[in-house]
Formats: C-alpha cells, sequence, structure tokens
C-alpha cells in the first residue's frame, strides 16, 4: 500500500504464501481503495509469478536465525513461526529470493531486502556482490539494495 502510494502509476503484485496475511492485506487494500492498482497473489515466493518481470522486488521474508527463533521474547511468539524463521543463518529464503530475482527482474531492475541483524552473514557470503545498505529509522544495517545485472552472478 504504501507503494501504491509511493508510485501511484505502477501495477503492484502483493505476494505471501500464508492466507491469513493475504486476508489482512485485503482488507487493507480494500480500505486504501487499491484494488485497482495492487493484486494479491498466494505464492511461495516466486512460485505462482515465475513468468512475470518485475522493475522492482521488494521483500520482508523471515530472516530470524535458528539460535535466535530459540530466544525469542514472547511478544514476538503470537506472529506464526513461518513469519520469521529463516533457517540456520536466517537468510535461507533470501538466498533463494536473490537467485530467483536475478531471472524475474528486468535489465536494470533492483532488488531491496530487509534482513535484520543479517549484514555480517550477508557480506561473508556474498563478499563480491555490490550490497548497497540503505538508511533506515532503525539504522543502515537491515536493508540492501542490489541490481538485477549483479544478481546474474547467482544464476
Amino acid at each position: 500500500i504504501m507503494m501504491a502510494d509511493v508510485f501511484p502509476n505502477a501495477k503492484i503484485d502483493a505476494v505471501d504464501i500464508s492466507k491469513d496475511a493475504l486476508e489482512v492485506a485485503k482488507r487493507n487494500v480494500h480500505d486504501y481503495q487499491c484494488e485497482d492498482q495492487i493484486t494479491l497473489i498466494e505464492s511461495d515466493l516466486y512460485a505462482q509469478i515465475a513468468n512475470k518481470k518485475y522493475d522492482l522486488i521488494i521483500s520482508n521474508p523471515p530472516y530470524v536465525d535458528a539460535a535466535s527463533m530459540d530466544s525469542l521474547p514472547g511478544e514476538y511468539r503470537h506472529e506464526p513461526e513461518m513469519a520469521l524463521a529463516g533457517g540456520k543463518d536466517g537468510l535461507d529464503l533470501v538466498h533463494t529470493l536473490m537467485r530467483q530475482a536475478a531471472q524475474t527482474l528486468n535489465p536494470g531492475g533492483w532488488l531491496i531486502v530487509e534482513i535484520g541483524h543479517n549484514k555480517d552473514v550477508m557480506t561473508a557470503t556474498y563478499p563480491n556482490l555490490p550490497l548497497v545498505w540503505l538508511d533506515t529509522d532503525g539504522g543502515s544495517d537491515f536493508v540492501f539494495l542490489i541490481d538485477q545485472a549483479s544478481l546474474q552472478t547467482l544464476i
């Protein structure tokens, strides 16, 4: 919905694996009157949109690593585990997302991903990728940007 506001002429696919999350999104899309601009799609990452191409992909995948999942405070436990758990290093879906984005982004396209406190893991795993760390309210270590051409090295 924020992207629809910032890019009023864009056509937006909002993708989630969770039916419950999509039900909440459906209410929000209706409340903000974005039905003509936003299409909600139930999909495990790119499974249902494999043949589509995008100029921009923005993702907030699960990124809590296994060790941190065991010590999450109680208030976080109200969220479904699939919304938080990112595997051993916290980046299982991020690795897949990046490889698939290389093929799904149009030339000149961009991928933006929130990864929580996993910047050290990202930079160690991808030392040769030109990840650009974006400033956010939380700091400059939580969200990265990368171009489609650079992602091509992953496939």
